[in-house]
Order: C-alpha cells, then sequence, then structure tokens
C-alpha cells in the first residue's frame, strides 16, 4: 500500500531552504571579512579605506537582508559584526556612537555590537596614549563608559539576549583595565 505524504514537496522546500542558507553563509563570510578588514584599517588609520571595507559590507548586506527572519541566528551574527565596524568607524571618525535607529538593524546585533566595539575602542585608546594624546583617549575611554552605562540596566534572559550577559561582563573588564591605564 503506497500512502501520499507530500514528502516530495517537503524535500523540494527544504531543499529551496537549503540553498538560500548556502547563499546567506557564503556571503557572511565575505561580510565579516569586509567589517573585520574595515576595523583593522581604522587601527591603521586609514579610515578611507575602512570606509570602501565598510561600504563592501553594505552591499553585500543589502542582498541578504530579506533572510533576516528566516535565519535570524545566523542574521545576527552578520549584522552584529556589521555594527560593531560601523560603530567604531563613527567613533573614530566623527566623536560618536550612532543610536539604534541610526543602524537600521535589530536590537539584539546592534546590543551586541556596541558591546563588542567596546575592545576595538579600548585598542584606540591605547594608541591614543602611545601618540602622547591624552585627550584623545579620555574621549575613547568616555565613548567606551557610555556604551557601558547605558546597557547596564538591560537584564535579559538569554534566549532573549543571546551572549550579552558573557559580553557585558567582558566588555566591564575591558573599562576598568583602560581606567588603569588612563589614570
Amino acid at each position: 500500500m503506497k500512502i501520499e505524504l507530500g514528502i516530495d514537496e517537503i524535500e523540494k522546500r527544504l531543499m529551496e531552504k537549503e540553498r538560500r542558507m548556502d547563499l546567506l553563509l557564503s556571503r557572511s563570510r565575505e561580510i565579516i571579512r569586509e567589517c573585520s578588514n574595515c576595523i583593522k584599517a581604522m587601527h591603521a588609520g586609514k579610515i578611507k579605506e575602512a570606509k570602501k571595507h565598510l561600504s563592501a559590507a553594505e552591499r553585500l548586506l543589502a542582498t541578504v537582508k530579506k533572510y533576516e527572519k528566516e535565519f535570524q541566528t545566523q542574521m545576527n551574527h552578520i549584522l552584529q559584526e556589521y555594527a560593531e565596524a560601523k560603530i567604531v568607524l563613527s567613533a573614530v571618525e566623527h566623536n560618536r556612537i550612532p543610536a539604534f535607529k541610526e543602524m537600521e538593524i535589530s536590537e539584539v546585533p546592534y546590543l551586541n555590537g556596541l558591546l563588542d566595539a567596546i575592545g576595538e575602542l579600548k585598542r584606540e585608546m591605547y594608541e591614543a596614549l602611545r601618540h602622547n594624546d591624552r585627550k584623545k583617549a579620555e574621549m575613547f575611554f568616555g565613548l567606551m563608559e557610555g556604551i557601558y552605562d547605558e546597557i547596564l540596566p538591560l537584564r535579559f534572559s538569554n534566549a532573549v539576549l543571546p551572549d550579552f550577559r558573557r559580553k557585558q561582563d567582558a566588555a566591564r573588564i575591558q573599562i576598568e583595565q583602560a581606567r588603569g591605564e588612563l589614570l
């Protein structure tokens, strides 16, 4: 006895989903690479090059944004890397942190990107100290501390804000280390 369960249709749907996932994974590597290169260029003082890498990441991101609801975990990681690069570039170039609405991404990657940016801002602070630019170092420290103070009241489970508490704890340690170096 042959029964019809619609498995052929399920297989077609899953194959199409797998195709979309493969595309997303391929693009995610490219986007993350561009964001990483953006941050490296910033640390090297090559702002024009950093902007080119961020623009390339934005172009690639536009091709996969449509998968945000379907592959939320993967997209959160990509958007978190993008947020970090954009936040650090704004801090280096304009001495400010872009607000949530300016970023046009969802809450989780924005918040995690903010926390990741603290480590990069610490590196910029150290670089400013190395060049005897105390004012600039204090500005970067102020941005780090400002981010941390703003997000400190947020208390949600890992199911709502994945990785947030761990990153928040790491950011606190980085800020205390930076404070020690600044003093």
